[in-house]
């Protein structure tokens, strides 16, 4: 059952909500773990021991530090054996992985750990290649920086998605996600709520855009077209 559907719905979804959306940015602080991987057997060892912080770091805080940009390996880990490893092909199976599927860390260090294994049983002659630029474990942590804006319509939320920084469109979307409410993030929470906008359809249309693999640009043209078209519906 998807958020949406969880929250309830009313005959007629109002005009103003009962409980304005307040938006709230984030910004991240590195810290270096003094970890290093030459070559991907020993990327493959440390990903088992680093803690589920530095794993999100590495899949999902890709998304704020490359906020403008479409990568054909988007996480750390598939950028890394892709480009300074030379292994294309493992390189592509790490880059399909969506770090939104799951519902924590843990999940998906899982699956990275048993997609790295079996490559490597199959290719050996990977555990030898030496690369010359390491790889560099990182954790970071989130702090929120709360905006100064706030949403009681749709079309007001509109605005603001369109014009808030991309540290909001990660907190929101991202972050919320994975840390603070698992599986869900705030914008369709409060766009299904009984006490917001009450449009569970919305909702889960916007729920489903953070699955799509888009930057956050991206993320943020397409939210603000359902929008648009909801607007337009109402309208009409």
């Amino acid at each position: 059952m998807t958020n949406a559907a969880a929250s309830g719905q009313s005959t007629v979804a109002p005009d103003r909500a009962a409980r304005p959306f307040q938006f709230v940015s984030c910004m991240e602080l590195r810290e270096v773990l003094g970890k290093r991987a030459m070559d991907e057997a020993r990327l493959l060892e440390l990903i088992e021991e680093v803690s589920t912080d530095s794993i999100y770091y590495h899949t999902h805080s890709c998304y704020l530090r490359h906020a403008y940009a479409q990568s054909l390996y988007p996480n750390d880990f598939a950028t890394w054996v892709a480009i300074h490893a030379h292994d294309r092909v493992l390189g592509e199976k790490l880059g399909v992985l969506d770090p939104f599927a799951y519902r924590s860390p843990e999940e998906l260090r899982q699956d990275i750990i048993t997609i790295m294994d079996d490559h490597l049983n199959r290719n050996p002659a990977r555990y030898r290649y030496t690369t010359g630029e390491p790889f560099d474990f990182v954790r970071s942590h989130v702090i929120e920086a709360p905006l100064n804006r706030h949403s009681w319509t749709l079309a007001e939320f509109r605005d603001a998605v369109q014009e808030v920084e991309v540290g909001a469109l990660y907190n929101h979307l991202c972050e919320a996600r994975m840390r603070k409410t698992p599986g869900f993030d705030d914008f369709s929470y409060w766009i299904a709520a009984k006490d917001g906008l009450q449009r569970p359809e919305l909702a889960g249309q916007v729920e489903r855009v953070v699955r799509l693999g888009l930057n956050l640009e991206g993320m943020r043209a397409r939210i603000v077209g359902l929008c648009d078209e909801e607007l337009r519906r109402k309208r009409s």
